[in-house]
């Protein structure tokens, strides 16, 4: 299908560029040209009148568990302990493949109304997420969380291969684990002979809470980081999810390794883990994606809000009204955020790439005047502003109307339905 967006401002998301009037071809799922409009125009399978908004690359939800839709606001106002083994572990050991499928289904319409184009998603069940996803056209990456509950490393290799064969890359698979408190030292060395055999980084949840990071020194003598490098977890590189917690080494082994982190502000304020040490990351070249957690802790699917907590917790904490600028955060949410997902193709708007795109609405009270749209969407954006998201140059949200293989009311219906039959027993 040839498309043609046209009549919009074009936020490419790459260096030195700035914002500008033009219009984006796209081919299938591949974007062919980006500028101002040509003469040699051509017929056109779609074409889609920006009216002025703003087109820009979706945002990247680099961690989340996109089921835990069905815990939206069960296990509220708890410690992360007693909100993990007591409401968390229990409900989910009641998930079917086929409830996971149409929870997962209701994430993907969250992440389509806030501009969300791609979920980095650590859960279980991996063939029916994945079902969830091709049949809805959603791209989703997806890491195992396997534990001492749960999973192996041979299931994990299968996944990864069979995962990975997708030439669109709407579906793909990256090796990872829970975490250290859930996984025996036995199993961590599992997983990293596995990324050492495909030469793979790894995503795992890292020092989230002060707990987390205590009881590993005393089970080992070091932190969750230098733990699981000194067990070569990292040798090609990483993704760590939260890393709130951080010793003065673990820096230096996320800058030699390349690791990236994905911090999730939302949900570790909610469960009172803490705020991650963003500038220092910034300040060392360390890269950061955005990531909005599971509907478990967060509770919002909503990049927007994730935006300026990033930027307006580091400014409080460091005491630094300069901290964590808007355009770092944009990059966070886009950029960085494709490439901690393996997904450099989705990073910006540009030749070659992915169509992942999204439509900003600027005729709204909160993004006038016209100036500085930067910094317009990290403190003022909101999700009523998106007006469309595009994927693989499919459309699958626009004005309110979502462009699924399920409507609206199956997705909810069905979502009631399992979640009604998972806590009748709990």
């Amino acid at each position: 299908m040839n498309t043609r967006i046209y009549n919009v401002r074009i936020l490419t998301m790459e260096d030195g560029k700035d914002i500008f009037q033009g219009e984006v071809w796209i081919q299938d799922d591949t974007i062919t040209y980006v500028g101002p409009g040509r003469q040699d125009q051509k017929e056109w399978d779609q074409e889609i009148d920006g009216e002025g908004s703003l087109l820009m690359p979706g945002f990247k939800n680099a961690h989340t568990h996109s089921a835990m839709t069905f815990l939206r606001s069960h296990a509220d106002d708890l410690k992360l302990d007693e909100w993990l083994f007591n409401k968390v572990f229990p409900a989910e050991g009641k998930l079917t493949g086929e409830s996971l499928y149409w929870f997962t289904k209701l994430a993907f319409m969250e992440y389509l109304t806030s501009g969300i184009t791609t979920a980095y998603d650590m859960y279980f069940y991996v063939d029916d997420g994945a079902r969830a996803a091709k049949d809805a056209g959603f791209r989703y990456v997806f890491c195992d969380s396997i534990n001492n509950f749960g999973g192996t490393v041979d299931q994990v290799e299968k996944d990864f291969l069979r995962l990975n064969i997708d030439r669109f890359r709407l579906i793909s698979h990256r090796i990872g684990f829970h975490a250290e408190y859930t996984t025996s030292r036995e199993l961590m060395e599992g997983i990293a002979a596995l990324a050492e055999r495909h030469q793979a980084p790894v995503s795992v949840h890292c020092s989230e809470t002060r707990k987390e990071v205590e009881e590993c020194r005393e089970r080992y003598g070091c932190s969750p980081v230098a733990l699981m490098d000194s067990l070569g977890l990292f040798r090609y590189g990483g993704t760590l999810f939260h890393c709130v917690h951080m010793d003065e080494t673990d820096y230096d082994i996320l800058k030699k390794r390349g690791i990236y982190v994905v911090t999730n502000p939302a949900s570790n304020l909610k469960l009172a883990s803490g705020i991650a040490p963003i500038k220092r990351y910034l300040d060392l070249d360390i890269p950061v994606a955005i990531g909005t957690d599971g509907a478990a802790s967060n509770n919002c699917l909503d990049m927007f809000r994730e935006m300026f907590l990033v930027t307006g917790l580091q400014k409080a904490v460091c005491d630094d009204p300069e901290a964590v600028p808007a355009r770092e955060v944009l990059k966070m949410a886009t950029v960085n955020g494709a490439r901690a997902c393996g997904l450099p193709e989705c990073d910006s708007i540009a030749e070659g790439k992915k169509a992942d795109l999204i439509l900003i609405d600027l005729n709204q009270p909160n993004m006038q005047p016209l100036r500085n749209l930067d910094k317009n969407l990290v403190y003022s954006g909101s999700k009523s502003n998106v007006k469309m998201t595009m994927i693989g140059g499919k459309v699958l949200y626009r004005d309110g109307e979502f462009y699924l293989d399920s409507s609206r009311e199956e997705i909810f219906a069905k979502a009631n339905e399992y979640a009604e039959k998972i806590f009748a027993d709990l």
